[in-house]
């Protein structure tokens, strides 16, 4: 039996720079090294990224993805359900899943691209147990929300790759 959070905070990961979701697994295994039981939930990802394959292989954490494929091939109508349904997934799992660390990971872009409103995500805010730390990442963190977290750590770009035209690269940014 791992260790358990005496005071569960939430936390957001936002801003424009890279290692929003990279942060948010190095504090998931952080927490699985201790024996904590870790939830991963990624929104709006469909493909498995380099993170889901190596969770999944090693069983370090559970990790779920709401949907499947392409997420960029999806009507908005198809976007919008699988949002909803990984909100509802989160919230069952936030509540019943005997979780210490829950992430929501890119819950902020659903926000961004109307497919989830701040109100919903709010909600959920306040039905956290003191028992869940609860982690939520993305660019465009709202604030209505982060004026209700404990912890936000800002990723700002300065420079990045793809000013240079370099696309993304497997292994490193997915």
């Amino acid at each position: 039996m791992g260790e358990k959070i005496s005071r569960g905070l939430i936390q957001i990961y936002t801003g424009n720079g890279k290692g929003k979701t990279t942060a948010a697994i190095g504090l998931a295994i952080r927490a699985a090294g201790r024996g904590m039981k870790v939830g991963f939930i990624q929104f709006l990802k469909g493909i498995p990224t380099g993170e889901h394959i190596f969770i999944s292989q090693h069983n370090a954490f559970e990790i779920a993805q709401i949907g499947s494929g392409d997420i960029f091939n999806k009507s908005e109508e198809q976007k919008t359900e699988e949002a909803k349904k990984s909100l509802a997934y989160a919230e069952e799992q936030m509540l019943h899943g005997g979780y210490d660390l829950l992430i929501l990971d890119e819950i902020f872009i659903a926000i961004a691209e109307e497919l989830l409103t701040t109100q919903k995500v709010l909600e959920l805010l306040d039905k956290k147990p003191d028992s869940v730390e609860l982690v939520l990442t993305g660019r465009y963190a709202p604030d209505e929300i982060i004026e209700r977290v404990d912890l936000v750590t800002e990723m700002r770009m300065i420079k990045h790759p793809y000013e240079k035209g370099i696309p993304a690269r497997r292994g490193i940014e997915f």
